[in-house]
C-alpha cells in the first residue's frame, strides 16, 4: 500500500477535499447535509477544530479548517465525519453492487473515495486563493453563473460579515481578475 505523505505540523490552517465514491451526486440531498452536518458536530466535540471556509457540492466538498495549537490530527477528525456520515446514510446510499473486491474485503462502503487532498496553507496569499477557490466552487462547475446563487457556502457568512461584496463571483470577473492564482 502507498504511504501517502501527510503534513503533521500541529495548529495552522489545512485546505481539504474530499469526494465521493465515483463522484456520486449525493452531498446536497436534504438527508446528507444533515447527517454531514452532525458527523461534523460529533467530530468537533472529540477534536475541536474551526471552520474558516466551506462549500458542498454534489459529489465533492471543499474545507478550510483551522486546528489547535499543538494538534494536527485533522485525519481522526476526518475519519469520525465520514464514519459517521456513512453510518447514518448507509441505508440510503450505499450500493454494494459498486464495491470492488477490496473494498469488500476491507469491509467499506461505497460512499467515499478513501482518500482525501490536504493541503497546508503557507501564508496570506495562499489563505486568500484557497478561500476563493472554495467560495467559485459552484460556479467553476456550472452549477450556478453568480457564486451568491450557490446556498450550501460560507460565501454568504463572509458577504455577511463584509470580506466578499455581495456580487462577488461572476464567471468573468474572477477569470479576468485570476483570483485562483493557478
Amino acid at each position: 500500500m502507498p504511504d501517502y505523505l501527510r503534513s503533521r505540523r500541529a495548529g495552522g490552517l489545512f485546505f481539504f477535499t474530499v469526494v465521493t465514491h465515483r463522484r456520486r451526486p449525493i452531498l446536497t440531498l436534504p438527508e446528507s447535509r444533515a447527517s454531514l452536518r452532525l458527523a461534523i458536530q460529533t467530530a468537533r466535540r472529540a477534536a475541536p477544530f474551526d471552520i474558516e471556509a466551506w462549500v458542498l457540492l454534489p459529489d465533492h466538498l471543499h474545507c478550510l479548517w483551522s486546528l489547535p495549537e499543538g494538534d494536527g490530527d485533522y485525519p481522526r477528525r476526518w475519519n469520525v465525519i465520514k464514519a459517521t456520515f456513512s453510518r447514518l446514510m448507509k441505508h440510503r446510499l450505499h450500493d454494494p453492487d459498486a464495491l470492488r473486491a477490496s473494498r469488500r474485503r476491507h469491509r467499506e462502503l461505497a460512499i467515499w473515495q478513501r482518500r482525501y487532498w490536504e493541503h497546508q496553507i503557507r501564508d496570506e496569499e495562499d489563505l486568500r486563493r484557497h478561500v476563493d477557490y472554495i467560495h467559485f466552487n459552484p460556479a467553476k462547475h456550472g452549477l450556478v453563473s453568480q457564486v451568491a446563487d450557490w446556498p450550501h457556502s460560507t460565501f454568504h457568512r463572509f458577504v455577511a460579515e463584509g470580506i466578499y461584496p455581495a456580487n462577488w463571483g461572476g464567471a468573468v470577473e474572477c477569470a479576468e481578475n485570476g483570483v485562483f492564482g493557478e
